[in-house]
Protein backbone atom coordinates (compact mmCIF):
# COMPACT_ATOMS: atom_id res chain seq x y z
CA UNK A 1 0.00 0.00 0.00
CA UNK A 2 1.35 4.00 -1.34
CA UNK A 3 0.56 6.31 1.05
CA UNK A 4 1.04 9.61 0.21
CA UNK A 5 2.02 12.62 2.61
CA UNK A 6 -0.57 14.95 1.34
CA UNK A 7 -2.77 15.42 -1.96
CA UNK A 8 -5.84 18.05 -2.59
CA UNK A 9 -9.12 16.56 -2.23
CA UNK A 10 -10.77 17.56 -5.32
CA UNK A 11 -13.49 16.58 -7.56
CA UNK A 12 -16.14 17.74 -10.19
CA UNK A 13 -17.22 20.91 -8.27
CA UNK A 14 -13.79 22.29 -9.00
CA UNK A 15 -13.85 20.95 -12.76
CA UNK A 16 -17.71 22.29 -13.45
CA UNK A 17 -16.20 26.12 -11.62
CA UNK A 18 -13.52 25.86 -14.39
CA UNK A 19 -15.54 24.80 -16.91
CA UNK A 20 -17.71 28.42 -16.59
CA UNK A 21 -14.66 30.16 -16.73
CA UNK A 22 -13.07 28.41 -19.60
CA UNK A 23 -17.16 28.75 -21.56
CA UNK A 24 -16.86 32.72 -20.48
CA UNK A 25 -13.49 32.97 -21.75
CA UNK A 26 -12.05 35.14 -18.99
CA UNK A 27 -9.66 32.73 -16.89
CA UNK A 28 -7.38 36.16 -15.62
CA UNK A 29 -7.63 38.26 -12.83
CA UNK A 30 -11.61 38.42 -13.43
CA UNK A 31 -15.32 38.59 -11.44
CA UNK A 32 -14.62 34.47 -10.15
CA UNK A 33 -11.50 36.36 -7.49
CA UNK A 34 -13.74 39.37 -6.79
CA UNK A 35 -16.47 36.48 -5.82
CA UNK A 36 -13.62 34.49 -3.54
CA UNK A 37 -12.26 37.61 -2.35
CA UNK A 38 -16.41 38.26 -0.48
CA UNK A 39 -17.53 34.67 0.00
CA UNK A 40 -13.78 34.11 1.80
CA UNK A 41 -14.13 37.59 4.15
CA UNK A 42 -17.63 35.82 5.34
CA UNK A 43 -16.21 33.07 5.84
CA UNK A 44 -13.69 34.42 8.44
CA UNK A 45 -15.57 37.10 9.55
CA UNK A 46 -13.07 40.30 8.42
CA UNK A 47 -14.35 43.29 6.55
CA UNK A 48 -11.87 42.79 3.49
CA UNK A 49 -9.93 40.30 1.70
CA UNK A 50 -7.03 40.16 -1.19
CA UNK A 51 -6.42 37.49 -3.20
CA UNK A 52 -3.10 37.03 -4.36
CA UNK A 53 -0.95 34.54 -6.48
CA UNK A 54 0.64 33.17 -2.44
CA UNK A 55 1.06 32.89 1.07
CA UNK A 56 4.62 34.52 0.04
CA UNK A 57 3.01 37.62 -1.43
CA UNK A 58 0.50 37.57 0.91
CA UNK A 59 3.08 38.26 3.77
CA UNK A 60 4.72 40.35 1.31
CA UNK A 61 2.02 43.18 1.16
CA UNK A 62 1.17 43.02 4.33
CA UNK A 63 4.54 44.52 6.02
CA UNK A 64 4.40 46.61 2.63
CA UNK A 65 0.87 48.10 3.56
CA UNK A 66 2.26 49.89 6.88
CA UNK A 67 5.12 51.11 4.94
CA UNK A 68 7.90 51.04 8.22
CA UNK A 69 10.58 52.53 7.11
CA UNK A 70 13.79 50.89 5.83
CA UNK A 71 15.83 49.27 8.68
CA UNK A 72 13.44 48.03 11.54
CA UNK A 73 13.03 44.68 12.48
CA UNK A 74 10.31 42.23 12.55
CA UNK A 75 9.79 39.23 14.90
CA UNK A 76 9.90 35.77 13.22
CA UNK A 77 9.63 32.36 14.83
CA UNK A 78 12.60 30.52 13.94
CA UNK A 79 10.51 27.37 13.00
CA UNK A 80 8.78 28.54 10.25
CA UNK A 81 8.80 27.93 6.12
CA UNK A 82 11.42 30.34 4.66
CA UNK A 83 9.02 32.74 3.49
CA UNK A 84 7.97 34.51 6.80
CA UNK A 85 11.41 35.87 7.26
CA UNK A 86 11.64 36.77 3.31
CA UNK A 87 8.87 39.33 3.68
CA UNK A 88 10.89 41.21 6.19
CA UNK A 89 13.51 41.29 3.83
CA UNK A 90 11.19 42.27 0.89
CA UNK A 91 10.42 45.11 2.58
CA UNK A 92 13.77 46.22 3.39
CA UNK A 93 12.80 45.19 7.07
CA UNK A 94 15.22 42.73 9.16
CA UNK A 95 13.53 39.81 10.32
CA UNK A 96 14.40 38.85 14.23
CA UNK A 97 14.61 34.76 14.71
CA UNK A 98 12.99 33.89 17.92
CA UNK A 99 13.06 30.69 19.51
CA UNK A 100 9.68 28.42 19.67
CA UNK A 101 8.09 26.79 22.70
CA UNK A 102 9.63 23.30 23.22
CA UNK A 103 5.87 21.71 23.32
CA UNK A 104 3.44 23.50 21.27
CA UNK A 105 5.99 25.13 18.67
CA UNK A 106 4.78 28.00 18.50
CA UNK A 107 6.58 31.48 19.12
CA UNK A 108 8.19 31.73 22.38
CA UNK A 109 6.87 34.57 24.13
CA UNK A 110 9.79 34.21 26.64
CA UNK A 111 12.23 34.54 23.63
CA UNK A 112 9.54 37.07 22.28
CA UNK A 113 10.63 39.65 25.51
CA UNK A 114 13.85 38.98 24.99
CA UNK A 115 14.60 39.65 21.32
CA UNK A 116 12.26 42.77 21.41
CA UNK A 117 14.20 46.08 20.89
CA UNK A 118 12.48 49.42 20.41
CA UNK A 119 13.06 49.23 16.64
CA UNK A 120 10.82 46.21 16.29
CA UNK A 121 7.94 47.42 14.20
CA UNK A 122 5.79 44.03 13.78
CA UNK A 123 5.79 40.55 15.32
CA UNK A 124 4.52 37.57 12.40
CA UNK A 125 3.49 34.17 14.72
CA UNK A 126 2.75 31.34 12.64
CA UNK A 127 0.28 28.55 14.05
CA UNK A 128 2.33 25.41 13.13
CA UNK A 129 0.81 22.60 11.64
CA UNK A 130 -2.58 24.36 12.28
CA UNK A 131 -1.34 24.90 16.50
CA UNK A 132 -2.94 28.17 17.90
CA UNK A 133 -0.29 30.19 18.51
CA UNK A 134 -1.18 32.29 22.11
CA UNK A 135 -2.57 35.20 20.45
CA UNK A 136 -3.88 36.70 23.33
CA UNK A 137 -0.90 36.60 24.58
CA UNK A 138 1.24 37.83 21.29
CA UNK A 139 -1.58 40.90 20.82
CA UNK A 140 -1.60 42.52 24.25
CA UNK A 141 2.44 42.53 24.21
CA UNK A 142 2.34 44.15 20.72
CA UNK A 143 0.11 46.60 21.63
CA UNK A 144 1.67 47.55 24.46
CA UNK A 145 4.66 48.64 22.47
CA UNK A 146 3.07 49.49 19.83
CA UNK A 147 4.20 46.58 17.10
CA UNK A 148 1.54 45.35 14.41
CA UNK A 149 0.66 42.11 14.21
CA UNK A 150 0.72 39.63 11.08
CA UNK A 151 -0.67 36.34 11.85
CA UNK A 152 0.56 33.62 9.56
CA UNK A 153 -2.02 31.18 8.73
CA UNK A 154 -0.55 29.13 6.00
CA UNK A 155 -1.15 26.23 7.81
CA UNK A 156 -4.73 26.71 9.12
CA UNK A 157 -8.00 27.81 7.40
CA UNK A 158 -11.65 27.84 9.17
CA UNK A 159 -10.18 27.30 12.59
CA UNK A 160 -11.51 29.36 15.96
CA UNK A 161 -9.44 29.99 18.88
CA UNK A 162 -10.51 30.92 21.69
CA UNK A 163 -14.06 32.19 20.03
CA UNK A 164 -12.06 34.23 17.37
CA UNK A 165 -11.18 32.83 14.13
CA UNK A 166 -7.47 32.41 13.28
CA UNK A 167 -6.58 34.88 11.03
CA UNK A 168 -8.67 38.26 12.77
CA UNK A 169 -6.39 38.46 15.63
CA UNK A 170 -3.87 40.55 14.20
CA UNK A 171 -3.89 43.22 12.15
CA UNK A 172 -3.88 40.87 9.04
CA UNK A 173 -4.19 37.81 8.67
CA UNK A 174 -2.39 35.40 5.54
CA UNK A 175 -3.60 32.30 4.40
CA UNK A 176 -2.06 29.92 1.64
CA UNK A 177 -3.73 27.50 -0.90
CA UNK A 178 -1.06 26.10 -2.10
CA UNK A 179 -1.34 22.37 -3.52
CA UNK A 180 -1.15 20.92 -0.16
CA UNK A 181 -2.68 22.83 2.09
CA UNK A 182 -6.07 23.23 4.42
CA UNK A 183 -7.69 23.83 1.21
CA UNK A 184 -6.21 25.02 -2.17
CA UNK A 185 -6.32 27.06 -5.37
CA UNK A 186 -3.80 25.39 -7.22
CA UNK A 187 -1.36 28.20 -6.03
CA UNK A 188 -2.96 30.83 -3.98
CA UNK A 189 -3.10 33.18 -1.11
CA UNK A 190 -5.42 35.78 0.54
CA UNK A 191 -4.56 38.45 2.79
CA UNK A 192 -7.67 39.88 5.17
CA UNK A 193 -8.14 42.65 7.43
CA UNK A 194 -10.84 44.50 9.44
CA UNK A 195 -9.26 47.59 7.69
CA UNK A 196 -10.51 48.05 4.77
CA UNK A 197 -8.09 50.68 3.54
CA UNK A 198 -5.35 48.63 4.38
CA UNK A 199 -6.53 45.91 2.05
CA UNK A 200 -7.40 48.47 -0.60
CA UNK A 201 -3.87 50.45 -0.83
CA UNK A 202 -2.45 47.36 -1.41
CA UNK A 203 -5.07 46.57 -4.26
CA UNK A 204 -3.31 48.24 -6.87
CA UNK A 205 0.61 46.57 -5.94
CA UNK A 206 -0.90 43.25 -6.26
CA UNK A 207 -1.77 43.85 -9.67
CA UNK A 208 1.29 45.63 -11.33
CA UNK A 209 1.12 48.82 -9.83
CA UNK A 210 -2.67 49.33 -11.69
CA UNK A 211 -5.55 51.35 -10.70
CA UNK A 212 -8.29 49.77 -12.25
CA UNK A 213 -8.65 45.65 -12.86
CA UNK A 214 -8.44 44.54 -16.39
CA UNK A 215 -11.87 42.76 -16.68
CA UNK A 216 -13.52 46.12 -14.70
CA UNK A 217 -12.00 47.94 -18.44
CA UNK A 218 -13.18 45.36 -20.03
CA UNK A 219 -16.81 45.57 -19.72
CA UNK A 220 -16.44 49.12 -21.31
CA UNK A 221 -14.87 48.43 -24.06
CA UNK A 222 -17.96 47.46 -26.06
CA UNK A 223 -20.64 49.17 -23.60
CA UNK A 224 -22.72 51.22 -25.96
CA UNK A 225 -24.15 53.31 -23.37
CA UNK A 226 -21.06 54.37 -21.99
CA UNK A 227 -19.83 57.02 -24.59
CA UNK A 228 -16.37 58.08 -22.86
CA UNK A 229 -13.79 56.83 -25.68
CA UNK A 230 -11.16 56.36 -22.90
CA UNK A 231 -12.71 53.50 -21.37
CA UNK A 232 -8.91 52.34 -21.86
CA UNK A 233 -7.30 54.48 -19.62
CA UNK A 234 -5.61 53.30 -15.77
CA UNK A 235 -2.78 54.55 -14.41
CA UNK A 236 0.47 53.26 -12.26
CA UNK A 237 -0.69 54.52 -8.76
CA UNK A 238 2.19 52.35 -6.67
CA UNK A 239 4.84 50.27 -6.99
CA UNK A 240 3.07 46.96 -8.10
CA UNK A 241 4.01 43.44 -8.41
CA UNK A 242 2.41 40.65 -10.65
CA UNK A 243 1.22 39.18 -7.50
CA UNK A 244 -2.74 38.52 -8.86
CA UNK A 245 -4.84 35.86 -8.27
CA UNK A 246 -6.86 34.35 -11.96
CA UNK A 247 -10.09 33.21 -12.04
CA UNK A 248 -8.99 29.59 -12.59
CA UNK A 249 -7.79 29.15 -9.25
CA UNK A 250 -10.36 31.57 -7.83
CA UNK A 251 -12.69 29.18 -9.32
CA UNK A 252 -11.36 26.24 -8.02
CA UNK A 253 -11.06 27.82 -4.22
CA UNK A 254 -14.81 28.85 -4.57
CA UNK A 255 -15.54 24.83 -4.39
CA UNK A 256 -13.08 24.38 -1.95
CA UNK A 257 -14.27 26.91 0.31
CA UNK A 258 -17.86 24.94 0.27
CA UNK A 259 -15.82 21.42 1.36
CA UNK A 260 -13.31 23.19 3.62
CA UNK A 261 -15.07 22.47 6.83
CA UNK A 262 -15.52 18.93 5.85
CA UNK A 263 -12.26 18.40 5.24
CA UNK A 264 -11.04 20.09 8.29
CA UNK A 265 -13.14 17.78 10.45
CA UNK A 266 -11.70 14.54 8.30
CA UNK A 267 -8.15 15.42 8.88
CA UNK A 268 -9.05 16.13 12.89
CA UNK A 269 -10.90 12.66 12.55
CA UNK A 270 -7.80 11.07 11.19
CA UNK A 271 -5.44 13.02 14.15
CA UNK A 272 -7.53 11.65 16.96
CA UNK A 273 -6.99 8.07 15.22
CA UNK A 274 -3.52 8.41 14.64
CA UNK A 275 -3.43 9.55 18.54
CA UNK A 276 -5.40 6.59 19.75
CA UNK A 277 -3.00 4.27 17.88
CA UNK A 278 0.40 5.30 19.08
CA UNK A 279 -0.78 6.45 22.53
CA UNK A 280 1.26 3.20 24.21
CA UNK A 281 4.50 3.66 22.23
CA UNK A 282 7.49 4.78 23.88
CA UNK A 283 9.91 4.72 20.58
CA UNK A 284 7.62 8.18 19.54
CA UNK A 285 5.33 10.94 20.43
CA UNK A 286 3.22 13.11 19.52
CA UNK A 287 5.25 16.06 17.36
CA UNK A 288 2.99 18.92 19.57
CA UNK A 289 0.25 18.55 22.03
CA UNK A 290 -2.68 18.06 19.67
CA UNK A 291 -6.24 18.84 20.29
CA UNK A 292 -8.18 17.54 17.44
CA UNK A 293 -11.58 18.14 19.14
CA UNK A 294 -10.86 22.29 19.25
CA UNK A 295 -8.38 22.72 16.62
CA UNK A 296 -7.62 21.72 12.63
CA UNK A 297 -4.53 20.53 11.80
CA UNK A 298 -2.79 20.20 8.79
CA UNK A 299 0.50 18.43 9.91
CA UNK A 300 0.34 15.26 11.45
CA UNK A 301 3.87 14.46 13.20
CA UNK A 302 5.76 12.61 15.88
CA UNK A 303 8.90 13.04 17.42
CA UNK A 304 11.09 9.92 17.62
CA UNK A 305 15.09 9.96 18.38
CA UNK A 306 15.62 7.70 15.68
CA UNK A 307 14.23 10.02 13.20
CA UNK A 308 16.41 8.75 10.08
CA UNK A 309 15.94 4.96 11.29
CA UNK A 310 12.18 5.75 11.35
CA UNK A 311 12.09 7.55 7.86
CA UNK A 312 13.59 4.51 6.59
CA UNK A 313 11.13 1.87 7.94
CA UNK A 314 8.28 3.74 6.43
CA UNK A 315 10.10 3.99 2.74
CA UNK A 316 10.29 0.44 2.39
CA UNK A 317 6.56 0.21 3.06
CA UNK A 318 5.84 3.08 0.95
CA UNK A 319 4.91 5.40 3.66
CA UNK A 320 5.98 8.93 2.63
CA UNK A 321 7.17 11.42 5.13
CA UNK A 322 8.68 14.60 5.89
CA UNK A 323 10.72 17.07 7.90
CA UNK A 324 8.96 20.29 9.23
CA UNK A 325 10.67 22.57 9.50
CA UNK A 326 14.85 22.77 9.87
CA UNK A 327 15.23 26.29 11.60
CA UNK A 328 15.63 28.68 9.44
CA UNK A 329 19.11 29.73 11.22
CA UNK A 330 20.55 26.80 10.23
CA UNK A 331 20.34 27.80 6.40
CA UNK A 332 23.21 29.59 4.81
CA UNK A 333 21.09 32.47 3.93
CA UNK A 334 19.57 32.94 7.52
CA UNK A 335 22.44 32.25 9.44
CA UNK A 336 23.45 36.14 9.54
CA UNK A 337 19.46 36.92 11.50
CA UNK A 338 19.85 33.95 13.80
CA UNK A 339 21.46 33.36 17.21
CA UNK A 340 20.18 31.40 20.69
CA UNK A 341 17.68 29.78 19.87
CA UNK A 342 18.16 26.20 21.50
CA UNK A 343 14.46 24.92 21.27
CA UNK A 344 14.41 24.92 17.87
CA UNK A 345 17.54 23.22 17.61
CA UNK A 346 16.81 20.65 19.36
CA UNK A 347 13.37 19.75 18.88
CA UNK A 348 13.46 19.68 15.09
CA UNK A 349 15.87 16.74 14.87
CA UNK A 350 13.58 14.18 16.08
CA UNK A 351 10.31 15.54 13.90
CA UNK A 352 9.32 13.18 11.46
CA UNK A 353 5.75 14.06 9.52
CA UNK A 354 3.17 11.30 8.39
CA UNK A 355 0.66 11.38 5.74
CA UNK A 356 -2.27 13.65 6.32
CA UNK A 357 -4.80 14.90 3.88
CA UNK A 358 -8.65 14.55 3.89
CA UNK A 359 -8.62 11.64 1.29
CA UNK A 360 -6.58 9.61 3.82
CA UNK A 361 -8.94 6.62 4.32
CA UNK A 362 -8.61 4.62 7.70
CA UNK A 363 -7.19 1.62 6.06
CA UNK A 364 -4.16 4.05 5.36
CA UNK A 365 -3.90 5.11 8.49
CA UNK A 366 -3.99 1.84 9.95
CA UNK A 367 -1.50 0.89 7.86
CA UNK A 368 0.52 4.01 9.02
CA UNK A 369 -0.28 3.21 12.44
CA UNK A 370 0.49 -0.88 12.35
CA UNK A 371 4.00 0.08 10.59
CA UNK A 372 5.05 2.78 13.45
CA UNK A 373 3.94 -0.16 16.10
CA UNK A 374 6.12 -2.47 14.22
CA UNK A 375 8.80 -0.25 13.92
CA UNK A 376 8.64 -0.16 17.97
CA UNK A 377 8.93 -3.92 18.16
CA UNK A 378 11.54 -4.74 15.28
CA UNK A 379 12.78 -1.15 14.23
Amino acid sequence: MKVRLFKPSLGNEELENIRDSFEKSWIGLGPKVGEFESKWSSFIGCAASLAVNSATAALHLSLTAFGFEPGKKVLVPNMTFASTAFAPLYNGLRPVLVDVDPESVSISMEDLEKKYTPDCVAVMPVHFGGHPAPMEEIVDFSASRKMKVIEDCAHVAGADYRGKRLGTWGDIGCFSFEEKKAMTTGDGGMMCSDDIDLVDRMRPCRWVGIDKDTWKRNAAYTDAAQLDIRHWYYEISALGYKYNMNDLCAAIGLAQLKKLERMNRRRSVIVARYMAGIRDLECMSPMMPYDPQSNFYWIFGVRCPKRDSLIRFLKVREIATGVHYMPLDLHPFFKEFGGDCPNSHDIWQSFVTLPLHADLTDEEVDYVIEALRDYERNG
